[in-house]
């Protein structure tokens, strides 16, 4: 029999913790699928609250400014590696390379090296998923490393979504006391959209689709943007009813994205989560100064065929200035239709770690 691939998965942390992330959902995935899989990350803090059980099969390690040879050559030869992935463009340690490039020249058979790109819908994707990139210096130079984007075509490196993730939902849904009807429950996980107090004002005076608001805000930036805004009103409403969330793990955010009726979700993981979840939402883009978040959410958009007042609000929330309509009971439903639907499109395509180990297996 042969044995499980060893992955080595690099993960530099940059920021509002969508790196770590992703890396963990794909190396729990892999580890769920027999795989084993070494973690390497220069902050892992955040998986105190995001994976506390942690996985088994998943083995943290730290990633410092230089890691020693001696550590590094200890989990090596402990279990050589046979894929190597640097996350979203991170450069894997020279110390690393020069022991892994040196034990694989013994390897049979040979090993893979990808960088795993970040989420788009854009055009390129599919130009560039899988293209090869030869080595030109340093202790791996003359090794091809491969380009792997995930995507939403089947030309496309595909979408994180895990096996059981349907039966799951249903097991979760079935065991859920139904919430009180007279409300409708929204999750929000944003940044700081200009357009967050106006949206708050909206509902505490109209409530959403002519029901009262049940508003369960996550923990960290969103709750510090929220309370900023209800500093600077004078009384309560009765039509918003705030509840704040202590920092979630991704299961128990899995879940709160399955038992609203509305989601506002950010970054590239809990966007798919919210798909996944098959109920309307709405994302909050990571802003960047030149724009350039404005095709990738248009792109995205366009790729889900999301009804025009879905894509309007999706601009409004993520631009400045623009004026937010609230949707109606008959357009919360619309919005629902279209997003399951979707998905629906979306699951009869493979899954994004079922693409890798098929991608590996050809390339190695």
């Amino acid at each position: 029999m042969n044995r499980r691939r060893q992955w080595d998965i690099f993960c530099k942390v940059i920021d509002n913790f969508g790196d770590i992330g992703v890396c963990w959902r794909l190396s729990a995935d892999l580890a769920a699928r027999g795989e084993r899989v070494r973690l390497w990350v220069d902050d892992a803090s955040a998986l105190s609250w995001m994976a506390p059980a942690g996985a088994a099969g998943v083995e943290v390690l730290p990633w410092t400014e230089s890691i020693e040879s001696t550590a590094v050559a200890a989990h090596l030869a402990k279990q050589p590696g046979d894929v190597l992935i640097e996350a979203f463009g991170c450069d894997i340690p020279s110390e690393f390379l020069t022991l892994w490039v040196a034990q694989s020249v013994q390897s049979q058979p040979a090993r893979c090296w990808l960088n795993l790109e970040y989420l788009s819908a854009e055009s390129y994707v599919e130009r560039c998923h899988a293209m090869p990139s030869l080595v030109g210096h340093g202790p791996a130079a003359g090794w091809t490393k491969w380009f792997f984007y995930p995507g939403f075509t089947p030309q496309t490196g595909g979408l994180l979504r895990e096996p059981e993730l349907l039966h799951r939902m249903a097991v979760v849904k079935a065991e859920t006391p139904q919430h009180d009807m007279n409300r409708l429950r929204v999750s929000l996980f944003c940044y700081e959209p200009p357009a967050l107090a106006a949206l708050l004002a909206e509902w505490s005076l109209h409530g959403l689709a002519g029901q009262p608001v049940e508003l369960l805000v996550t923990a960290g930036r969103t709750a510090q943007a929220v309370k900023t805004v209800l500093s600077q009103w004078k009384s309560e409403s009765e039509l918003l009813h705030i509840t704040w969330l202590p920092w979630l793990s991704q299961t128990e955010f899995d879940h709160l994205l399955w038992r609203c009726d509305l989601n506002f979700v950010r970054g590239e993981d809990s966007v798919l989560r919210a798909l996944w979840a098959g109920k309307p939402f709405i994302w909050s883009i990571y802003p960047q100064d030149d724009g350039a978040h404005l095709p990738k959410l248009e792109a995205f958009l366009k790729q889900l065929d999301l009804p025009a007042s879905l894509k309007v609000f999706h601009q409004a929330w993520n631009t400045a200035g623009e004026k937010l309509t609230a949707p109606s009971a008959a357009v919360l439903t619309d919005w629902r239709l279209h997003v399951e639907a979707a998905r629906t499109a979306l699951l009869n395509q493979e899954d994004m770690a079922s693409r890798l180990l098929q991608f590996v297996d050809k390339n190695r």
